[in-house]
């Protein structure tokens, strides 16, 4: 093949998105501009995200899952795309949002910042930027973890919606993220999601001190078949578990916690008086 350029998996992950795509894709006798026909795009797109001089977005690799019939396989390029995004930060997270989007009882704990979930686009938005800055990811990255933490929102909203318990550390409501317009908003969003019927917000105030069992995030999952799942991150790694034995231990902490909490009256109280600039 004429101007066939040699690719190499191994030399990041997006060259091993590109090479699996073109082996996918020629596999099926596919040239670049039929593929680029079923997907959407250009054979130019195409052949410039095989080679890794662009990067795939998430709509873009839905659209490969569906040409290739791929979707919600372990071949899937959501998935890949998803593992690219996070990268090895973020370990497990992909699947876990598999099991988020038909969990019947979602349990959060959060410490610091408001967990996703809860975050308006523009206090998401503020965090994102900040990693812009830092150069630990790309304009275009910020970007497509805001879409897609709100499509990961509006995952939530069925006919029957999860029971949606959340306890967040006083911190998380007390530390300014955004400027002031934009925790205010966020803080107005706590106050509407303590409103909802499928919901419960409470607040472990600083007062607590040593009672908060908890000293990072935890994600506590309730699928239809009454099995619970975890998910712990730290700093640079995140652990999905599906072992009852070292679940039930987060579990039994977790409605620990909930009991010297704030009920979500008084939480509610405290965010208010938190929107006012008053302690």
């Amino acid at each position: 093949m004429v101007n066939r350029k040699e690719l190499n998996p191994e030399a990041g992950p997006l060259a091993a998105f590109g090479a699996r795509m073109r082996r996918f894709r020629e596999a099926r006798g596919w040239t670049q501009d039929h593929f680029a026909t079923l997907v959407g795009c250009t054979g130019r797109h195409i052949s410039a995200l095989e080679t890794a001089r662009k990067s795939p977005t998430l709509p873009f690799s839905r659209k490969v899952d569906l040409a290739l019939g791929t979707l919600n396989t372990a071949d899937s390029f959501e998935r890949e795309w998803r593992e690219i995004r996070h990268g090895s930060l973020l370990e497990g997270f992909p699947e876990y949002l598999v099991h988020e989007g038909r969990a019947v009882e979602i349990r959060l704990f959060e410490s610091g910042l408001i967990p996703g979930l809860l975050q308006t686009p523009e206090y998401a938005q503020a965090l994102e930027v900040s990693n812009v800055k830092r150069g630990s990811i790309t304009a275009e990255q910020a970007e497509e973890r805001v879409t897609s933490l709100i499509e990961r929102q509006a995952a939530l909203v069925r006919s029957l919606p999860p029971l949606l318990f959340v306890v967040l550390d006083e911190s998380c409501i007390r530390r300014p993220i955004g400027g002031r317009t934009v925790m205010d908003r966020q803080l107005e969003r706590l106050i509407g999601f303590a409103e909802e019927t499928n919901t419960m917000l409470q607040i472990a105030p600083f007062a607590g001190g040593e009672e908060r069992p908890f000293n990072r995030a935890v994600n506590l999952l309730t699928l239809p078949d009454r099995s619970v799942i975890s998910y712990v991150e730290s700093q640079t790694h995140g652990h999905l578990d599906r072992d009852i034995g070292s679940v039930a231990p987060l579990l039994r902490a977790y409605h620990q916690m909930q009991a010297p909490a704030l009920s979500q009256a008084a939480s509610v109280d405290m965010i208010t008086q938190a929107r006012k600039g008053t302690p």
